[in-house]
């Protein structure tokens, strides 16, 4: 059979229509394959690992204090709430709520013309007593009255001068006197009233020192003792810092908590703690030490123990190629801790380049692209952030 030109060449057309699509398709998967090799293999690292962002730091060494953190509450050196031994109507009221008083001030004075007006009528009756003993005793002299009279006399006298002195001391539970210096509270007596035996006039309080009162772990007794110097701290005075010492360790350990009590008796000169306060203290023990600081949220903890990375120059930028960092990880011994720093003991050197942020996700050789906009907090002294 023969096969007319014509017929022969429309086949061959219509087999380049069919396969043509398909060979120009298995090109560009082809191109793409290759292109898609070339980027990773621009963007990749040694060993085809790509890289990762991280921010970092240099290793530095600081002054460090080791301290014990504890919490407490503040108290008066002296507090009371002054009441009145005896009943009575409030005739005067001699000072204002909030108000700083001397030892001795007058404070409140209650209605006393009762008591003075038999204060006075008994000072008459120890006068007369007197006289009549004195003139018994010329008598006596004479033998014109016995020595049974002088006895009864002197035993008058006696017992006159004693109604007297107890007459004069209800006098002066009449008047209110401060019983030493200090800050006085907020009253709400007024006069006219009448107060009972007992009822609360107004509080004083001695806060200039003030106590703080805060308990440590039994393992820590050996560590603190009298004169040990504190500072305190109180969110009522943000970023302020009040400096005390250890006046008293209690007599013994509370046997539910195993926890000792501990005073320490803080300056306050400008009365800005108050008493009842919530404060935390810190009390420096041990020498101040040099040590490597970072920022805790840089070291990695595992069961095998703590390690950070470091940020290393590659072996491509050590042969004198073009500079790039690779990761390296080390292990720490690490130290003390306070805030958010810790100390490290050993496994890094001042001036080392430490991984601060993006560590989860390297193993050593990562590559690494350094981004420092961003870094961990690193305060010794962290305070709430305010909302």
């Amino acid at each position: 059979m023969v096969t007319k030109p014509g017929k022969k060449h429309s086949m061959t057309l219509r087999m380049l229509i069919i396969v043509g699509p398909v060979i120009l398709l298995i090109g560009l998967i082809v191109g793409w394959n290759l292109f898609t090799a070339a980027q990773m293999k621009k963007y990749m690292g040694a060993g085809g690992i790509p890289p990762a962002t991280v921010s970092t730091m240099k290793a530095h060494a600081q002054d460090w204090q080791d301290a014990l953190s504890g919490v407490g509450s503040l108290r008066a050196v002296r507090g009371v709430d002054l009441s009145t031994e005896i009943a009575g109507l409030v005739r005067k009221v001699n000072f204002a709520s909030g108000t700083d008083v001397a030892p001795g001030a007058v404070l409140v004075e209650l209605n006393s013309d009762a008591e003075r007006a038999q204060v006075e009528t008994l000072q008459v009756a120890v006068e007369l007593a007197q006289t009549t003993l004195n003139r018994d005793r010329e008598q006596l002299t004479v033998q014109a009255v016995s020595q049974a009279t002088i006895d009864n006399d002197e035993a008058d006298l006696r017992s006159k001068k004693a109604q007297l002195a107890q007459m004069q001391a209800t006098l002066e539970k009449k008047t209110i006197l401060a019983p030493f210096a200090g800050r006085l509270g907020i009253t709400t007596v007024a006069p006219g009233q009448y107060l009972n035996t007992g009822d609360k006039i107004v509080t004083l309080q001695a806060i200039n020192p003030i106590y703080l009162d805060f308990y440590l772990p039994q393992q820590q007794v050996s560590r603190i003792k009298r004169g040990q110097p504190v500072t305190v701290t109180t969110d009522a005075w943000p970023g302020r810092e009040f400096p005390g010492k250890i006046t008293a360790l209690n007599s013994m350990v509370d046997p539910v908590t195993r926890n000792i009590q501990v005073e320490a008796t803080i300056a306050n000169p400008d009365r800005a703690l108050l008493s009842g306060m919530y404060a935390k203290v810190n009390v420096l023990v041990g020498s101040v030490q040099h040590l490597i600081t970072l920022p805790q949220a840089a070291v990695t903890y595992n069961p095998y123990g703590a390690s950070v990375f470091l940020a290393q120059a590659s072996e491509t930028a050590k042969a004198g190629a073009a500079a790039s960092l690779v990761a390296a990880q080390t292990f720490v011994t690490l130290g003390p801790t306070r805030g958010d720093q810790v100390a490290v003991l050993k496994g890094i050197r001042e001036g080392d380049t430490v991984v601060t942020g993006g560590q989860m996700k390297l193993r050593p050789g990562t590559p690494l692209i350094v981004n420092d906009a961003v870094q961990p907090r690193n305060d010794p002294n962290p305070k709430p952030q305010e909302q």
